[in-house]
């Protein structure tokens, strides 16, 4: 391809970074730990974890791996939120030569048990708060070895004390679990850091990550991520930032506010390896649903960058105290996951003077393949250019391009993507192109400059008497009428138009009423995209990252018209 996008590329980003420059990730995190020894990596409640502790303590757990008799390749699982423990046992798998497993803590024990037995996980790290999970579904899966670990054990004395004392005890956070064998956290760093820890021949083609999918199709598929595909995404997204962060000076160490889970794909590339590249600071936030407490705690720091998604976005922008903080060192606010509403990046470009910079990812292609230019204020409505080494083409139902201009699947090719779905390849072959393209699924129009706007997922489309209606769209519209706060659309059955288009809407003034959002969206939706069913609902269901589940309002709605 000709890859005539990069022409509006901003000043400064090439269309190609080196990916060679760096064997695997063990050679980049270990850069990272050498040349940043005594600076802060990540900090949780005011506590400071520095490169060079990182480096012992990872160091200690790869040992302590190693010493199991696990061999290399073996997949180890990571269970835990945004806490100190997270990074520690990261560098230590991916340093031993074993492949981290992300695992989302809040997972049922369906999903947990089929997580681990898909990856062949032999040995876990586990936050306690979750612990009783693992122990409903262990002895079905092949996990061996388990490590257990309480939120406040690498917060130093008296506060890790303190801080497990009070959620054990006070807030009863920690359901009783047994998990027979397990070895506390404090005990591995311990024995490890008597060990000796052998430096594995681990190459840039080896397996470094399995990130599983949402799973919104069935059952979740591990996307495997080898060691050279997350150095291109993050060479790649650090070239795509320097523009943004080099509009003014920034003063002291760069600064990450890290309000998304480490354990998904955003805010592992983005947040923490892209950080540690850079010699940053991750701030975690644990729990960004309680925004007071968010707020709060990032009202402590001078930030740089603010990944998130809309509904995080949103929710900050219309709290009282968020327009209160200080915002003069805030660069980048990375917008992805989900559609960045221009209402919302109104607001939040109107409060911070920072405009968000909506990208677009997928856990197969190690997050962010495409982004707006992060040197402009201006809201574009589109996921932006595709990134270095990226290509990206828009094809029909038989694999071929559409003209310019008209709807299509995105489909992505580059160093970024996938070697393929783990033990799947027949999944693999449905979603890869004989040329090496990843189907995405999501449906897109590109401009002729390269700027691509997310109409829909495939799935999501809705199909009212021959006409395809796109939630997105009419989401974005609804969200425009006053008093709505959030809104999703789904497609019903209907018995004359086959689908009938139902609305979902969370209020931000009590008194909004269905006549009102109807009268709206009389005035600004033809016919077959009004919404023939309107729900007021407190909240909506989402996942972590802050996406909102369709699926799960459309079968709460099929459900209570079929009662």
């Amino acid at each position: 391809m000709d890859r005539n996008w990069t022409k509006h590329y901003p000043d400064g980003v090439p269309a190609e970074v080196d990916i060679g420059q760096y064997g695997s990730l063990v050679d980049l995190l270990e850069e990272s730990f050498s040349k940043y020894t005594n600076d802060n990596a990540y900090i949780l409640m005011d506590k400071a974890l520095t490169y060079g502790e990182l480096d012992r303590k990872s160091r200690a757990v790869g040992a302590y791996l190693q010493s199991l008799g696990l061999q290399q390749g073996d997949r180890v699982a990571i269970m835990m939120p945004n806490v100190l423990q997270y990074p520690v046992v990261l560098a230590g798998i991916l340093r031993a030569g074993f492949v981290a497993v992300n695992v989302n803590p809040l997972y049922t024990p369906r999903e947990l048990e089929h997580q681990l037995s898909d990856s062949g996980a032999r040995a876990i790290f586990i936050i306690e708060n979750f612990a009783e999970t693992l122990d409903k579904v262990i002895d079905n899966t092949p996990i061996e070895h388990t490590v257990v670990t309480g939120v406040g054990d690498l917060l130093g004395f008296p506060k890790g004390l303190v801080t497990n004392f009070v959620l054990r005890r006070v807030r009863k956070a920690i359901p009783p679990f047994q998990l027979p064998g397990h070895i506390r956290l404090g005990r591995v760093l311990t024995m490890g850091a008597g060990m000796k820890m052998t430096k594995p021949a681990v190459t840039a083609d080896d397996v470094a990550v399995l990130q599983y999918t949402g799973g919104t199709t069935g059952l979740s598929k591990g996307a495997v991520l080898l060691h050279r595909t997350v150095i291109a995404n993050l060479l790649s997204s650090e070239a795509w930032m320097k523009p943004g962060l080099n509009r003014r000076p920034i003063e002291g160490q760069l600064t990450f506010i890290c309000a998304l889970p480490l354990y998904h794909v955003f805010a592992f590339i983005t947040c923490s390896l892209l950080s540690m590249r850079s010699g940053g600071v991750n701030i975690l936030i644990p729990n960004p649903r309680d925004m007071a407490a968010t707020i709060k705690e990032i009202g402590k720091y001078r930030f740089h960058v603010f990944p998130g998604v809309n509904t995080l976005f949103n929710g900050l922008t219309n709290h009282a105290d968020f327009a209160k903080l200080d915002f003069d060192q805030l660069r980048i606010a990375n917008g992805g996951g989900m559609a960045v509403q221009e209402a919302v990046a109104r607001k939040w470009l109107e409060i911070t003077g920072c405009p968000i910079c909506e990208g677009y990812g997928l856990s197969e292609t190690s997050s962010g393949i495409t982004c707006n230019p992060t040197d402009t204020d201006a809201y574009s409505g589109t996921i932006g250019l595709p990134m270095p080494n990226v290509d990206i083409r828009i094809l029909d139902d038989d694999g071929n391009d559409v003209p310019q201009g008209e709807r299509g699947e995105i489909a992505i090719r580059g160093p970024q993507v996938m070697a393929g779905y783990w033990q799947r390849p027949d999944a693999t072959a449905e979603v890869m192109t004989p040329d090496g393209y990843f189907k995405s699924g999501d449906i897109g129009i590109m401009d002729e400059r390269g700027f691509t706007k997310i109409v829909d997922r495939k799935k999501d489309m809705i199909l009212v008497s021959g006409f395809n209606v796109y939630p997105n769209e009419i989401e974005a519209v609804a969200v425009g009428c006053d008093g709505v706060d959030e809104a999703a659309c789904v497609g019903v059955p209907d018995r004359s138009s086959g689908e009938a288009v139902m609305l979902f809407i969370t209020k931000s003034d009590p008194n909004l009423t269905e006549k009102d959002v109807r009268a709206f969206c009389m005035r600004e939706l033809t016919g077959y995209k009004k919404p023939r069913h309107i729900r007021f609902v407190d909240e909506m269901p989402k996942t972590n990252v802050g996406k909102i589940l369709r699926r799960e309002l459309r079968d709460a709605a099929i459900k209570e018209m079929s009662a």
